[in-house]
């Protein structure tokens, strides 16, 4: 995978990533019954800093999610608890949770741990 450049109307031109996103345990539901996206979102935050799983989350909610059940996915600004993340097959607590820098080619599974009964 590349970073790749996209050019807005202002001809500024916007770094972007390209990553895959996975979801599991019911929660692709929430994602147009879709498990696997590849995405191209933008390398830099708001502030101008490398793009992190918090801004990712912040980013599927408001350009991926299509179902209005926000709050099964994120509470409090939050990833919701139950819900493993894996980031290239490795648990996101092992490379820093929501402060891990998103890198070109990063494959981040989300997985529902929560099921109704």
């Amino acid at each position: 995978m590349s970073t790749a450049t996209e050019t807005t109307s202002e001809q500024v031109e916007v770094p972007k990533l390209s990553i895959v996103v996975e979801f599991t345990g019911g929660l692709e539901m929430l994602f147009s019954d879709q498990r696997r996206h590849s995405l191209s979102v933008p390398a830099a935050n708001k502030e101008g800093r490398p793009v992190t799983i918090a801004n990712l989350i912040d980013y599927l909610c408001e350009h991926v999610m299509k179902d209005n059940r926000k709050e099964l996915f994120v509470l409090e600004d939050h990833l919701r608890p139950g819900i493993l993340v894996l980031i290239n097959d490795a648990d996101w607590e092992l490379e820093g949770e929501e402060a891990y820098e998103i890198q070109a080619g990063d494959n981040i599974l989300f997985v529902s741990t929560l099921h109704g009964g």
